[in-house]
């Protein structure tokens, strides 16, 4: 069994976890100063396109601390895919999946060790999500490998990705998928450190990551980015969010056409609203969080589950061999 990997870094993930919070509480303090509008209420029932039934809204009023841990929610996030069967589209190969602790990131890993790839988690500091990740991993009859560390820092993300190409003997997949969000009201409200926080992490951080896997990476590999629907459409209390995951999206068109000659496919996937620890630990309000993806044509957030095979899809040569330079909507809402 594969511990968490101890790996110097430049800067503490405590000191990390800290900042965030701070931003958080900031945050909070804002919105409990302003009048509390009335939270529209679903006007319908959710859809449900298989036999398997995903949760609705209301879900969970719980508002979780930065970073968020998904074994706090109330209401668990599904990730597991049960009706999905493995067979073999990633055998013997070996990925990277940074947050994959929780979220999209664990229910990714989850079905990559299912396809036949050994994974490497890197996280914040998420120890216990990032354990039960592991859990399931090897229940999968795979290796999984835990790497704490800051994906801000350029000089972190060389030695974690050493580190996984020493463990596993290769690379073949990396899945940027590390996040930091904080909604604001205004303009205004988004401080220097906040923008640097969520820039660093969700731009940088999977700069950093492309820079240090790309020398161990060969024809057949991929490089698979996590965008988002604000990313193409915007959102007007995700300023500085939203502009990441377009400066994600164009990365990942502009990577795709350089690294096409070498054989690497670089493709991204653009949610809308999935129940993961990022939105409790994003929303104070209860009945916002509840409410939580309402607004999509589906009337629900998706859960992580129905996510991941889109993963193993831009993953799997076998799949997908012809594309490159994709941002895949899965939204939730006709027409996006």
């Amino acid at each position: 069994m594969a511990g968490p990997v101890k790996l110097p870094r430049a800067s503490s993930t405590k000191a990390v976890v800290g900042k965030q919070r701070k931003i958080q509480r900031e945050q909070d303090a804002r919105d409990a100063a302003k009048p509390k509008k009335p939270t529209a209420k679903q006007a319908k029932p959710a859809a449900q396109t298989t036999e398997r039934q995903q949760p609705a809204p209301p879900l969970s009023r719980k508002h979780l601390q930065k970073p968020g841990i998904e074994a706090e929610l109330d209401v668990a996030p599904q990730f597991l895919a049960p009706g999905y069967k493995g067979s073999g589209k990633l055998k013997g190969m070996k990925a990277i999946v940074t947050g994959g602790d929780s979220g999209i990131g664990r229910a990714v890993a989850i079905l990559f060790a299912r396809e036949g790839a050994d994974v490497a988690i890197i996280y914040l500091n998420e120890q216990r999500d990032a354990k039960e990740t592991r859990r399931y991993v090897e229940a999968e009859g795979r290796q999984c490998l835990l790497i704490p560390g800051d994906v801000k820092d350029p000089t972190f993300c060389r030695k974690a990705v050493k580190k996984v190409v020493k463990t596993f003997g290769k690379l073949d997949i990396l899945v940027n998928n590390a996040a930091f969000q904080q909604h604001a009201d205004s303009l205004l409200d988004i401080t220097e450190e906040r923008f640097d926080e969520t820039m660093k992490t969700n731009i940088y951080g999977y700069f950093h990551m492309a820079q240090a896997a790309l020398p161990h990476l060969k024809r057949g590999s991929a490089i698979i980015n996590t965008g988002s629907v604000t990313g193409l459409k915007g959102s007007k209390k995700l300023l500085d969010y939203s502009a990441t995951k377009g400066a994600i999206h164009a990365f990942t068109m502009s990577l795709a056409g350089s690294l096409l000659e070498q054989g690497i496919r670089v493709n991204a996937v653009a949610p809308g609203p999935v129940w993961t620890p990022l939105n409790p630990a994003d929303r104070s309000d209860p009945e916002q969080i509840a409410q939580f993806g309402a607004q999509t044509s589906y009337g629900r957030p998706a859960q992580p589950e129905e996510l991941s095979p889109a993963y193993v899809f831009l993953a799997s040569g076998v799949c997908s061999s012809y594309i490159t330079g994709i941002v895949l909507p899965i939204t939730g809402s006709v027409g996006e």
